[in-house]
């Protein structure tokens, strides 16, 4: 069987790390979902830059919006162009939303950078984009800043469906899980919102086996490319205390749904370590995973599926107390990767809009 098809026998659903509009419009999309089971898309600043940077797909768009809006400005031209693909992803997604009942066929779409600490501006931007997407399968993306946490809160009460994004720490979850709760205990249709809960994982590696050499001992050695994923494992035993007790079982019976935690940052990014690594050492049920193109190519082709959530709990505890003893801050190390994350999508967004600005001024100047 396609490995992908069966993490779906294991109740955890593959979404895709990537968008552009010759995903949607040549028809790979289409042909992950018939083929693989594709559950859904994420999107980031990060993703949507080299899209259009990287061709020519957007230039005819590009050129109509400059046509009937000579003065529009750089930014409005951006989420015009990225408003287009979430909704034309979004609509080949639908049956899949239909299916599902609501629980898969989403496309995520994320707030600015900019309004990562100010929970007004999220919300705002958060209703903003809801508003003009216009697709009930859209997930906004918001960050899980202490602002941002706020927002989840408020969004959900809204009846907006939320990914929660750029959690690396148990804490970031706990704090992201409990917004969720209060949130949904507020909409009167509670059935009709779906959230995610995006965890970071491969990043916490790259940084923590790096300070692990610097520390040398054979304990610390011992630790490279454990502490990421025993950090999710650890996340995914909370999720489940939460969302296998009260109060959430009474919501249940209402009609709320589990906020899934979804795995993030899957790539592997240490060329010693398996390509799948972070896919296979992460499936359980209730869960989804969110995979980059190459690393879903290579799951497909070698990836080997059995349930490794909620099990080898005295493992993932020694591993972080041995973590602990060497002398390994997981807990600041996760602040600075959330701080570092929302720098560099900023830094992606304010690229992004650079890009389409120069694409603009060409084609203003080749008008003239």
């Amino acid at each position: 069987m396609n490995p992908l098809l069966a993490l779906n026998q294991r109740d955890q659903f593959v979404w895709l790390d990537h968008i552009s509009r010759s995903l949607i419009t040549g028809g790979v999309l289409h042909r992950l979902i018939e083929q693989d089971s594709l559950g859904g898309v994420t999107s980031n600043p990060t993703i949507f830059d080299k899209a259009i940077a990287g061709s020519t797909d957007y230039d005819s768009e590009l050129r109509r919006l400059l046509d009937a809006e000579r003065n529009i400005g750089d930014r409005a031209l951006v989420e015009r162009l990225i408003v287009d693909d979430i909704q034309l992803a979004a609509d080949v997604l639908r049956p899949v939303y239909d299916h599902s009942d609501g629980a898969n066929g989403f496309v995520s779409l994320e707030v600015s950078p900019d309004s990562a600490h100010d929970t007004g501006a999220t919300v705002a931007e958060a209703r903003h984009l809801w508003q003009v997407v216009a697709r009930p399968n859209v997930m906004i993306k918001v960050p899980a800043t202490q602002a941002g946490v706020r927002a989840v809160e408020m969004l959900t009460a809204d009846g907006i469906n939320v990914n929660i994004t750029l959690m690396f720490s148990l804490e970031h979850y706990e704090a992201v899980a409990q917004a969720y709760l209060r949130g949904i205990q507020r909409h009167p249709e509670p059935h009709r919102v779906t959230s995610v809960a995006s965890v970071f994982v491969s990043r916490l590696d790259g940084v923590a086996d790096r300070l692990l050499e610097k520390i040398g001992s054979p304990a610390a050695l011992s630790l490279r490319g454990k502490i990421a994923i025993a950090n999710a494992k650890r996340i995914y035993r909370r999720f489940r205390e939460l969302f296998d007790a009260e109060p959430f079982t009474t919501l249940k019976r209402g009609g709320a749904r589990v906020q899934r935690p979804l795995w993030a940052s899957t790539g592997t990014k240490n060329a010693s370590y398996s390509d799948v690594l972070y896919i296979e050492a992460l499936i359980g049920p209730e869960t989804i995973t969110t995979i980059p193109p190459a690393t879903l190519d290579a799951f497909r082709n070698h990836g080997r599926v059995r349930t490794t959530l909620g099990t080898g709990q005295e493992e993932v505890d020694a591993i972080l107390a041995t973590a602990a003893a060497v002398g390994l801050d997981v807990h600041a190390i996760t602040e600075q990767l959330q701080a570092d994350a929302i720098r560099a999508f900023a830094t992606s967004f304010d690229q992004l809009v650079a890009t389409v600005g120069e694409k603009r001024r060409q084609m203003l100047t080749t008008a003239s």
